[in-house]
């Protein structure tokens, strides 16, 4: 984050040389580079807890089913737990409207404490709620009413942090700085991934069934706390500082977003189609998938998806720094096409081996992280500041609900029915939009943005 420009008559700023002349350029060049640097490790740190909150539902969904729903059926159990995560992608649209506007009136800074504090309170109610034999119909409902805030709260998420990590960054790293955002993203889930291999392998099925998948919710809300406190300590951005002193913020930064910038907005939706759908299947949700459709035993699948995600944090960064030098079309393209090859024989070798699975898992990964490195930056650059948190959030929290929320309910559902063998055809559709719209989407690398 570079140092925010007085306005005339001001007192200058504390940390400056006084009148007798300007700070050498060295030091300034110093200063603006440990700012850009402490904002994006405050952005990405706290994204990474808000994550772990949003992933460990996902990561233990199998496990505290028969809490939460009658037991006697278990496959009905796990399909009302899924049912229960995509409706929490229904208020992610509405958080994305509300948390996008409020970021964009009063500061990215506000927004992702709020966002936050939220989460982290939701996930720690959802540890401590009683289970279905002890309140009944009261405890699916307390864990729909948290999910629901837990959605409201992702989406405003995304748009804020990516924001606020994009207008951080240093001049032609925009990317680099952008693929942060999934980094923490990727974080998040890995650490949810590992709390749910150590529980998985260290408890025994009754203990992990009863009270041991509540350690990871509870581990989850308070590592907010972190999150809460590094988003407090951080400074708002130069770009929402500069708009805010010219005058620039709007009103009603919603609508004129969809008044002014309706193809921007359409052409985010597209973006995040393919990425969205294939990221909540491969990242999120294929250890409960190949444990419920090939018997391999959680732990052994959780432990794959562990080691492929700790891959794909490590590349994430260096697949922001090839979009920065060759452009997001490329590897965006990249990416779509080759699940567009390959998700027939990705799906069809899987079986309950662990390297198999691990095999499928990174193939995956290093096509992901041409989406995930490009997803943010690509975004920001459709938008002047005025309406970059909504024009960023609401129309990835639309595609999201629409396509990430309901991706691990139908591959479910299409396995528990018999038709595990078009799964693949459901992911290559989606590879097929994205590889359209990539290739039709003009090229941000070199565009400048205030």
């Amino acid at each position: 984050m570079t140092q925010h420009a007085a306005s005339p008559g001001a007192p200058p700023p504390a940390g400056t040389v006084p009148s007798g002349g300007p700070a050498p350029s060295g030091t300034a060049d110093h200063d603006a580079a440990a700012n850009r640097r402490r904002a994006i490790w405050a952005g990405a740190v706290g994204n990474t807890v808000e994550w772990v909150d949003w992933a460990v539902y996902s990561t233990f969904s199998s496990v505290f089913a028969g809490t939460f729903f009658p037991s006697h059926a278990p496959e009905a159990a796990v399909l009302s737990t899924l049912a229960v995560f995509a409706v929490g992608f229904l208020m992610r649209p509405i958080g994305g409207a509300i948390l996008g506007a409020y970021g964009d009136r009063r500061g990215r800074k506000k927004a992702m404490t709020l966002t936050i504090s939220m989460m982290a309170g939701a996930a720690i109610v959802i540890a401590v709620c009683p289970g279905y034999s002890t309140i009944g119909v009261g405890a699916p409902i307390v864990l729909v009413a948290a999910r629901l805030v837990q959605g409201f709260s992702a989406g405003g998420e995304f748009g804020t942090s990516s924001a606020f990590l994009i207008e951080s960054a240093a001049p032609g790293r925009r990317a680099l700085a952008g693929s942060w955002q999934q980094v923490s993203v990727g974080a998040g889930t890995l650490i949810a991934s590992l709390m749910g291999t150590i529980l998985t392998s260290s408890l025994d099925e009754h203990a992990l069934d009863t009270w041991g998948w509540r350690i990871a919710f509870a581990v989850a809300g308070l590592l907010g706390l972190i999150g809460l406190w590094l988003r407090v300590s951080v400074r708002e951005t130069e770009s929402f500082r500069r708009m805010e002193h010219t005058g620039g913020a709007r009103a009603n930064p919603l609508r004129s977003m969809l008044v002014n910038h309706p193809r921007a907005a359409l052409r985010v939706v597209g973006v995040t189609v393919a990425g969205t759908l294939i990221y909540y299947i491969w990242v999120s949700y294929m250890p409960s998938y190949v444990h419920l459709t090939t018997g391999m035993p959680l732990n052994r699948a959780l432990l794959a998806n562990t080691l492929s995600l700790a891959v794909f944090v490590v590349l994430l960064p260096f697949g922001g720094m090839l979009s920065d030098r060759i452009g997001r079309k490329p590897t965006m393209i990249a990416f779509a096409a080759g699940f567009l090859v390959l998700a027939w024989p990705l799906f069809h070798v899987l079986d309950n081996s662990f390297w198999t699975l691990l095999g499928v898992e990174l193939v995956g990964i290093v096509l992901l992280v041409g989406y995930s490195a490009n997803c943010a930056v690509i975004m920001a650059e459709q938008f002047p500041p005025e309406v970059r948190t909504t024009g960023i959030a609401l129309p990835y929290a639309l595609a999201v609900a629409v396509f990430g929320g309901t991706a691990p309910y139908l591959t479910t559902w299409m396995s528990s029915h018999g038709h595990r063998g078009m799964v693949w055809l459901y992911l290559a559709a989606a590879a097929l939009v994205g590889v359209i719209v990539y290739a039709t989407m003009p090229e941000t690398k070199n565009k400048e943005i205030a």
